[in-house]
């Protein structure tokens, strides 16, 4: 396939991993690298890639979901909005079935409450629009990089004054979560693989503080395996060269500035939250996304009276330590027994980008069945 297949070429995927290796070799210490897009997460252990790698490199799965940083209040407010009477209440399939701390949407709406998955929110204005007498809630959940299509889509609202509509917006930021794992003193990472997506939105710029403050490269990377594993290699070439900077592996598609109508769609609509609260990392200054004042008509907090109270994770969960990249999915005490992505217990086995959900699917089962991880092809 044009476009695909060339970055998934078998020959040069060795060729990178024997130059890896040589380069590992030369830096010796055990190196720790951190990506933080659950889409990369995906690919690690789709391609087996983590296998493959000379063994004093680690990744480190980030905090890269956004389904998975959900906390459970959050989670509980989206269910008691939707079991308003008079609400239809949209959201994408991913966050249907993450559990709150009493149900999930997906059991809510067994129980009788109007909840639809849709594949857009632009999807929900057509709802609306066909239900004038239900007041239609779309659940906003996603980094930069969904977040211009929500605020094209509450700038159309307005465009059409369709009333009936409005949105809980749970949109957040990279870059102060970046922040906040580079402060923890008890993580010690040598380097990111910046995520791709949202670089595609916000560019490469707003990264310069990691290696100009904190003294860490990072390179910005795609998603097919040849991406990730050119992305390692160069963040160990700038490890070697003793450097520091920010690199664009991704540039067929990441430009310096971002995208700047899909900024200027963002800046338009949405202000920045005092704080915000991740699960696993706690609450984050200005790290998070909230619909501003000129379009408060279309703020489902407003609108509804919602708890907004903070919930505990279930206390076998450790969906808060994998965030934090503390620990990997398969030292969870309950990963792959009482946690499984038919039943699971956090948010992490819930999204198909999260962590424990892409190693249970493509590395979990495989082992248990005795089979090799798969590798490039």
């Amino acid at each position: 396939m044009k476009y695909v297949d060339e970055f998934r070429d078998t020959y040069k995927g060795e060729a990178l991993l024997w130059q890896i290796e040589k380069l590992s070799h030369v830096i010796g210490k055990h190196i720790k690298i951190m990506e933080v897009c659950g889409g990369h997460t995906h690919s690690i252990f789709k391609y087996g890639i983590e296998e493959v790698l000379p063994k004093n490199i680690e990744l480190i799965h980030g905090p890269g979901c956004p389904v998975c940083v959900m906390p459970k209040g959050r989670i509980d407010d989206a269910i008691s909005i939707a079991q308003n009477n008079n609400v239809i209440f949209t959201t994408f399939g991913d966050a249907m079935r993450v559990p709150g701390s009493q149900t999930s949407l997906l059991q809510a709406k067994a129980q009788g409450a109007d909840i639809r998955m849709v594949y857009s929110p632009l999807d929900c204005l057509q709802i609306a629009k066909e239900n004038p007498h239900k007041e239609v809630v779309f659940f906003c959940i996603g980094f930069e990089t969904t977040a211009p299509s929500t605020a094209l889509t509450i700038l159309q609202a307005a465009a059409e004054n369709i009333n009936n509509f409005s949105m809980f917006c749970n949109h957040v930021l990279v870059i102060p979560a970046l922040k906040a794992l580079l402060n923890n003193s008890d993580l010690q990472l040598d380097g990111f693989v910046g995520p791709g997506h949202v670089s595609v939105v916000i560019g490469t710029d707003p990264y310069e503080f990691i290696s100009q403050y904190y003294h860490k490269p990072i390179v910005i990377s795609g998603f097919e395996p040849l991406d990730i594993l050119q992305s390692i290699w160069m963040l160990l070439r700038q490890l070697v060269d003793n450097r520091c900077e920010v690199e664009n592996q991704y540039n067929r598609l990441v430009k310096p500035e971002g995208n700047t109508v899909a900024l200027a769609a963002i800046n338009e609509v949405f202000s920045v939250r005092e704080y915000f609260e991740w699960r696993g990392l706690g609450d984050i200054s200005d790290s998070g996304f909230k619909i501003n004042s000129k379009y408060a008509q279309f703020d489902a907090e407003i609108k509804f009276n919602i708890p907004n109270i903070k919930v505990a994770d279930h206390k076998a969960c450790q969906c808060g330590e994998i965030l934090k990249g503390v620990l990997k999915p398969q030292q969870c005490k309950v990963f792959g027994t009482a946690c499984t992505p038919e039943n699971p217990l956090g948010t992490c086995m819930v999204s198909s980008e999260g962590a424990c959900a892409a190693y249970y699917k493509y590395a979990f089962k495989l082992k248990n069945k005795n089979s090799k991880i798969k590798t490039i092809n």
